[in-house]
């Protein structure tokens, strides 16, 4: 790896651990603050800053400044809002918090383009950018074991190492190679910058099916984020940001079969599967709380792999397919506002309502385990092994346990159906000639 290969990888890595190191256990943090209410609307910061985000690339970050430089500037401001989410939590303001939550993502976001700007523009063969790139999820798993490892999965000093990272994050970014704007000095195209010419593709059928049931099958996804990590805690796992980056293992592992599977089975059996795999993930979440089978338990965290890349990167690549060369920037960031931004919008939302009205016992459920066991400091090389470590106190009712488990059953029975109907869907309403397995 010569030295602007590392350097990327580095950005790349402590991109993703910032994000990582805080958002995969917050519902878990927020909890036990006595801000579970507050849940589904801090999640909700990420789709918001998804939509708002390739406006502010389109009309400022591309034209008008160095893309190192702004990314720089905006994880330095983010990093002392972060801080101030942090002591919002503490102090039980809820509304506060989420508000700054969402500014911290305002300022996030966009380095997800920027970073990407970055890389392309410092490396002389697209082909190396898989390479550097997986630093990103080697990061989210990094911050994952450190999280579990300090014992911090529900504490609000993972807020503070997000403001830490986040500050690392922008001040390295000053370091990166000089990136000049991507569009400066080109004429602003209000239409290119509100994706117009790509929405046209809508008026392909098996297009517009693709882009309606990518938007409806984020809707469970967000349930998955969203609450994981509770469900996770009160089964009894003592690490759950640690067990929680086996999914981004396998999504490793599942990244580079990718092609290979692509090549012979085609768009619509490699996003069915992906489909598949989210129902199968609810179903098992739902039947082995009750159970309490910690095998199915952590299938459910392993499937995130097959989830996440069957659907997602095959849609991506999909979606490179079906747009001409001139308008297929517009046509990915399309896609990204209707499932990372709409779609998961709403998902967390509706998760959130349904939470509050099926989960009414998990809550007591939550403090009777941490007064009983709490979190303890571990090695890192600990953490490794933590990941699999499933025990529950002792003194817990019995009564509470078992009703929280049927709630939790309730609970991710809903998107199992919610994915399975969408399956279908798409299995009835697609068909693409072009789509062929070779």
């Amino acid at each position: 790896m010569n030295s602007i290969s590392l350097r990327l990888s580095v950005m790349m890595f402590l991109q993703f651990f910032t994000w990582g190191s805080w958002f995969v256990t917050l519902a878990l943090c927020l909890g036990s603050n006595q801000l579970g209410d507050s849940i589904p609307q801090a999640y909700q910061s990420a789709p918001i800053a998804a939509i708002i985000a390739p406006l502010f690339l389109g009309l400022i970050a591309d034209r008008l400044f160095a893309s190192q430089i702004v990314q720089g500037t905006l994880m330095v401001i983010g990093a002392g809002l972060m801080v101030l989410a942090a002591k919002a939590v503490e102090a039980g303001d809820g509304s506060r918090a989420v508000w700054l939550f969402i500014a911290y993502m305002l300022c996030y976001m966009p380095t997800l383009g920027l970073g990407n700007t970055i890389a392309f523009a410092n490396i002389d063969d697209r082909n190396k950018f898989p390479a550097i790139r997986v630093w990103g999820t080697i990061g989210w798993i990094v911050a994952g074991l450190v999280v579990g490892a300090l014992g911090w999965s529900s504490q609000t000093k993972i807020l503070w190492l997000a403001a830490g990272a986040s500050a690392a994050f922008g001040l390295y970014s000053f370091t990166l190679p000089h990136t000049p704007p991507p569009a400066k000095g080109q004429p602003l195209n209000i239409g290119s910058l509100l994706m117009v010419d790509a929405f046209k593709l809508l008026t392909s059928t098996p297009f517009a099916v693709f882009i309606l049931c990518s938007t409806l099958i984020c809707i469970p996804l967000a349930y998955y984020y969203s609450y994981t990590s509770l469900v996770l805690s009160q089964v009894g796992f003592e690490q759950p940001a640690s067990t929680m980056t086996i999914g981004q293992m396998s999504e490793i592992f599942f990244m580079l079969l990718v092609p290979f599977f692509f090549r012979r089975l085609g768009v619509k059996w490699m996003i069915l599967v992906g489909m598949a795999a989210w129902a199968i993930r609810y179903v098992l979440f739902a039947f082995g709380a009750p159970q309490q089978a910690i095998w199915m338990m952590l299938l459910a965290v392993a499937l995130h792999g097959i989830c996440y890349d069957f659907f997602f990167v095959t849609g991506f690549m999909y979606t490179d397919k079906k747009a001409p060369p001139e308008v297929r920037g517009q046509a990915q960031g399309m896609l990204v506002f209707f499932t990372q931004g709409v779609g998961m919008f709403f998902g967390y939302m509706i998760a959130g309502k349904l939470f509050a009205k099926t989960m009414t016992s998990q809550a007591a459920l939550g403090e009777a385990i941490a007064a009983n066991r709490g979190e303890t400091t571990v090695g890192f090389l600990e953490s490794f092994t933590k990941m699999f470590s499933v025990s529950m106190p002792e003194g817990l009712d019995p009564k509470l346990v078992a009703d929280t488990m049927l709630q939790w059953k309730e609970f991710w029975l809903v998107p199992a159906g919610m994915a399975a109907a969408i399956m279908v869907l798409f299995f009835l309403l697609f068909h693409d000639r072009s789509d062929a397995a070779k």
